[in-house]
């Protein structure tokens, strides 16, 4: 996250973005979405989207 003071190299800047960037895309918690963060609500979103049972040789079946 940021942090109070000035920056003294612009690596300390882009390190320092980089920081928030991943703080935004992956901690925050969001209003919107349940105050879920939003790599917690991706996952969950793609999960919901394989629940279709999945359909079971019957060979594999007679193989137990």
């Amino acid at each position: 996250m940021f942090h109070a003071g000035p920056y003294k190299t612009i690596s300390n800047v882009e390190y320092a973005t980089a920081g928030w960037v991943d703080w935004y895309n992956c901690d925050r918690l969001h209003s919107s979405i349940g105050l879920l963060p939003p790599n917690e609500y991706e996952h969950d979103y793609y999960a919901a989207l394989n629940t279709e049972v999945q359909p079971i040789n019957e060979a594999a079946q007679n193989l137990r």
